[in-house]
């Protein structure tokens, strides 16, 4: 196992972290999965493989599988895996609507873990409604209350807004020792983007990455075309590997973390972490990735460049999201996964909220008919609505 540096924290984190989102799980009566089942044996063994080779650092949240994730975590730990790992959680702030909230939360949280404190605790998914909560409940105090009397060891966040929204939380407080970012070679210029990556770790904070497949996006069944490009290059690795050696390669990231749902993905990463390494991949190589990036944005229907001048919209619709969920799904052959996240947008963001008003339209830069995509995003991602 590599392991990396972590900003200014005195932790040499493996460079694969386990990441526990996507537990394998138990079908229900009709047959589907049952997301808040998880497969107790089946997860704890993917998890033990892990840590007896070398990964040490779990990731998991309070609302993960369906609230059920960290009591399942607090099991698989026991037997002397605690001792192995640093242990990760989060604060989802979006449920703090009153004084006490964040420490209640807090201490339900640490009870299903069966730990008195954590070490790594985040603000969840911060975008920019999530972060009003943060400051309109105070949740900086109370997590600097926690940090103080040790129920947490360090604070950071996990991010999924703009950028120069990153800039202002990193700004807002000098609390922060790490944040987690959505990165990988489809998304170098989404949301914190390489910016916000070199921000972060020019301030010396620790940077986790998340979603380095974008959520199996990028290893899945791909297009022919970009299948074509991968089996003529010279170094053969699979689609998984490409990806997490494009993240691996930024010396500036201190690891990633995979969702993992099976014991062979396990095996997979933990090779990929063992033969990681920063710049490790070449210019060559580098080019050839962004050949495929290339090959996946020709697929994509709508020329939007996330340029974000259509915003604010009068409406309140949260174009720049819209088209991207629309965009991905076109392009990964994926609907089921961006109709689940567009269902996190709130009601007025959604493209039904649109009035055909026209004021995005002309100020975008690419022409784009925001209007006529606006109808067509929310008949494709609010379909069982």
């Amino acid at each position: 196992m590599q392991y990396r540096d972590f900003g200014r924290l005195d932790f040499r984190p493996s460079a694969l972290g386990f990441g526990a989102m996507r537990l394998p799980v138990l079908r229900g009566d009709d047959g589907k999965p049952d997301f808040s089942r998880i497969d107790y044996p089946a997860a704890t063994a993917m998890l033990h493989r892990a840590v007896d080779e070398g990964v040490n650092y779990v990731d998991t949240a309070y609302v993960y599988h369906e609230r059920t994730c960290e009591s399942w975590l607090g099991e698989a730990l026991k037997g002397g895996y605690r001792e192995k790992v640093k242990l990760a959680t989060k604060m989802p702030v979006w449920l703090v609507e009153r004084p006490g909230d964040f420490d209640r939360i807090l201490a339900e949280q640490l009870e299903q873990l069966g730990q008195d404190a954590v070490d790594f605790y985040l603000l969840h998914s911060l975008d920019e409604a999530h972060w009003r909560a943060v400051l309109e409940q105070g949740q900086l105090a109370a997590a600097e209350k926690a940090l103080a009397d040790g129920r947490i060891a360090h604070l950071g966040f996990s991010f999924h807004g703009h950028y120069e929204l990153f800039e202002e939380i990193l700004a807002a407080t000098d609390l922060w020792e790490f944040c987690q970012i959505q990165y990988n070679y489809m998304d170098e210029d989404y949301q914190a983007g390489r910016k916000g990556l070199e921000l972060a770790a020019g301030k010396g904070l620790g940077v986790i990455v998340m979603e380095p497949v974008r959520g199996g996006a990028l290893a899945g069944t791909l297009p022919p075309r970009v299948q074509a490009v991968w089996d003529e290059a010279p170094s053969k690795r699979s689609p998984a590997d490409w990806a997490l050696q494009w993240v691996w390669s930024h010396p500036e990231v201190s690891f990633l973390l995979s969702g993992m749902s099976t014991m062979e993905q396990v095996e997979e990463n933990l090779r990929s972490a063992d033969a990681s390494r920063p710049g490790l991949l070449t210019a060559e190589e580098l080019a050839l990735v962004a050949r495929v990036r290339d090959l996946y944005r020709e697929l994509s229907p709508i020329p939007c460049t996330a340029c974000r001048y259509c915003m604010p919209c009068p409406q309140g619709v949260a174009i720049p999201e819209i088209l991207a969920l629309y965009n991905d799904a076109q392009m990964y052959g994926d609907p089921a996964r961006q109709r689940v996240f567009y269902t996190w947008l709130d009601e007025g963001e959604r493209a039904d909220s649109c009035t055909a008003c026209g004021e995005c339209e002309a100020k975008c830069p690419q022409g784009i008919a925001v209007s006529a995509w606006m109808e067509k995003a929310q008949a494709f991602l609010g379909a069982g609505d």
